[in-house]
C-alpha cells in the first residue's frame, strides 16, 4: 500500500475508516488493561480518530502516528487544539497538551521514539495494510515496543475473495503468528455483517470484529 494511496484518501475524502465516536470496544475494555496514569500509549495510523482525546482524557499521554497531514491538521482543528509543531527526526511533530501526533511513515519509528510506551491501541492500523506490510508491521513492534506495556488491538475477519481491502480481513492465526512473542488474549468477537451493508452488497456472509488484549 504506496503512500500515494492514503493521501489520496484524505485529500478526496474518502474516509470511511473513521468514526464519529469513540469506539466502544475502547471504552469498554480499555480500563481493564490497569494501565496507570501519566503512561504513554501508542496509537499507530491514528487518522483524526476521537480516540486519542479519550485516551487523553483517561489520564494518559498519547503519541499517534499518521501519514496524511490533513489528517493531522483535521484532528487539531475539530478537536479545537492550538498544536505546537516541531521537528522529531523523520516526523512532523503537532503537540496539544497531553497528545503529540507525529506525522509521517510509521515505519520510520525507532525504539528510543517509544522506550516509554506501556500502551498500545491499535484499531485501524492492521487492518489497513496488506500482508506483507501488516508482516513487517507486526515485526516492528514486536521489535521497538518496551517489554511490560499492554494495549488493545481490534481486527476484522470476512471472507478476502468476497472484497478487498482496506479494510484488510486478518484471522486470529496470522495475529497470533505476527506477535508470537507476546501474549495475546481474544476479549470479544462480534458478528457485525448486518451493520456493515458494504460487506453485504459484496456477498460477505460474516464480518467478525475481534477484540484482543496483548502484553508485549
Amino acid at each position: 500500500m504506496e503512500a500515494a494511496f492514503w493521501h489520496r484518501k484524505w485529500a478526496d475524502n474518502q474516509i470511511g475508516f473513521h468514526q464519529a465516536q469513540v469506539n466502544p470496544y475502547l471504552q469498554r475494555h480499555w480500563p481493564a488493561l490497569g494501565l496507570a496514569p501519566g503512561g504513554r500509549v501508542l496509537v499507530p495510523l491514528c487518522g483524526k480518530s476521537l480516540d486519542l482525546a479519550w485516551l487523553a482524557g483517561q489520564g494518559h499521554r498519547v503519541l499517534g502516528v499518521e501519514l496524511s497531514r490533513l489528517a493531522v491538521e483535521d484532528f487539531f482543528r475539530e478537536q479545537g487544539l492550538a498544536a505546537e509543531v516541531s521537528q522529531q527526526g523523520a516526523f512532523e511533530v503537532w503537540q496539544a497538551g497531553e497528545v503529540q501526533v507525529w506525522c509521517g511513515d510509521v515505519f520510520a519509528l525507532r525504539a528510543e521514539d517509544v522506550a516509554d510506551c506501556v500502551g498500545l491501541y491499535d484499531r485501524a492500523a492492521l487492518i489497513a495494510l496488506p500482508p506483507a506490510m501488516r508482516e513487517r508491521y507486526m515485526a516492528m513492534l514486536s521489535q521497538i515496543l518496551p517489554a511490560g506495556g499492554r494495549g488493545l488491538l481490534v481486527t476484522l475477519d470476512y471472507d478476502q475473495s468476497k472484497l478487498d481491502g482496506p479494510p484488510f480481513s486478518v484471522v486470529d492465526s496470522e495475529v497470533r503468528r505476527g506477535f508470537c512473542a507476546w501474549k495475546v488474549d481474544e476479549l470479544e468477537a462480534f458478528e457485525a455483517i448486518k451493520e456493515s451493508p458494504k460487506f453485504v452488497q459484496a456477498g460477505v456472509p460474516s464480518l467478525l470484529e475481534r477484540v484482543y488484549c496483548v502484553a508485549f
